[in-house]
């Protein structure tokens, strides 16, 4: 199993002064004042004790009107939701609560650098489904068709996509329903980048008729609200999954810290407006490493979702790790090889373009500058 794509590439930023770095996926902005304050003001209310396996029952009882209100899906506080440490822990738990040894499961690629790996934890097997640049990444649902294998047991899904920024449109996703139903697969999607759509809303997988008992929603705190070190996701889905889910969870990370729980409920009850203003320094950055990309003949689509950018390097003759390693080393710009995120992301980049304006223009001079020289 290699190590993750995105963490060598962190630790060369660790250890080198004057490093603009693209790399890392978390937003460029600290957590909102309010929501900080809310766990300040938790801890000085002495909340430093363990929960409840399953999470604090009012965050559960917000998730459940957030996702209501916002992905116009219903569950229960008190048997269909917990709470994770992360959407990485709630991925975990969902595949070592459903995989047999042996059992296979679909996934679309470039993918999250944890997916495949996750689906080898749990003694599964990983059936991957590329997607291409000339369709923006989104996912062709007769791909389904063409790549699924008997034994093949659950779909994972990420929507808006990490690293590409891909999306599906309504008719996609309905068509990707269908083929989970009448394959009779679990899908586990993974919604965290939901918020951050920018063209449409979003809309889940579980919302769709007869979708919400076959589905575990995956969502978190982590992106949308920038709250990555308080480490808050939550896993959805019909009860008898929950509590298999749960099971695992609370015999090892027993529960999720309290004070991100307590911040968590200031984010899902007041966090929209502070998510609005992200979102749109996201779409004016987007916009901004799109049309530099392209300029300097780096071909990139424009992504619909997320704060990444995936261009194609290409033209360079450089693979993907040889072009971020060289780039680094020339002009101290980090970026992630497209290849960290599964085969089908070699001869791309991915960009972060959440990092401040100025910061994110200057990197984008110093890339063209890079291509210009080799």
């Amino acid at each position: 199993m290699p190590r993750s794509g995105i963490r060598e590439f962190f630790e060369l930023v660790q250890g080198t002064d004057d490093v603009i770095s693209l790399g890392v996926g978390e937003p460029g902005f600290a957590t909102p004042w309010h929501i900080r304050e809310a766990a300040i003001y938790a801890l000085e209310r002495g909340k430093t004790s363990y929960t409840s396996n399953l999470g604090l029952l009012k965050l559960r009882r917000v998730i459940a009107r957030y996702l209501a209100r916002e992905f116009r899906v219903e569950y229960h506080p008190e048997r269909q939701i917990l709470v994770t440490v992360g959407v990485s822990e709630a991925l975990d738990i969902a595949l070592r609560a459903i995989i047999n040894p042996g059992d296979k499961v679909m996934y679309h690629e470039p993918c999250y650098v944890s997916y495949h790996p996750s689906i080898s934890m749990a003694h599964g097997v990983g059936v991957k489904v590329p997607t291409r640049e000339e369709d923006n990444f989104a996912l062709d649902p007769r791909q389904l068709w063409n790549y699924w294998e008997p034994g093949v047991k659950a779909l994972v899904l990420n929507f808006p996509t990490n690293p590409t920024g891909g999306t599906v449109s309504i008719a996609q996703l309905r068509e990707v329903a269908r083929f989970a139903q009448e394959k009779d697969l679990l899908v586990i999607s993974d919604e965290i980048y939901g918020e951050l759509t920018f063209a449409g809303k979003h809309t889940s997988i579980a919302s769709l008729p007869g979708m919400r008992d076959r589905t575990i929603l995956l969502h978190g705190c982590s992106k949308a609200f920038a709250m990555t070190g308080f480490r808050i996701g939550f896993a959805c889905a019909r009860s008898e999954l929950t509590e298999a889910m749960m099971k695992v969870h609370q015999y090892s990370m027993l529960c999720a810290p309290i004070l991100s729980q307590e911040a968590a409920i200031e984010a899902l009850q007041n966090g929209a407006e502070a998510v609005a203003r992200m979102k749109d320094q996201y779409r004016r950055r987007r916009d901004l490493i799109v049309r530099k990309m392209n300029q300097s003949g780096l071909n990139c689509h424009l992504p619909n979702g997320t704060f990444y950018a995936f261009p194609s390097i290409r033209s360079t003759g450089l693979d993907s790790k040889s072009f971020a390693l060289k780039l680094f080393e020339a002009k101290r710009v980090a970026t992630v090889p497209g290849n960290a995120f599964g085969e089908s992301g070699e001869g791309f980049i991915r960009c972060n373009y959440s990092t401040g304006y100025g910061d994110l223009l200057k990197a984008c001079q110093l890339i063209d500058a890079f291509v210009q020289e080799l």
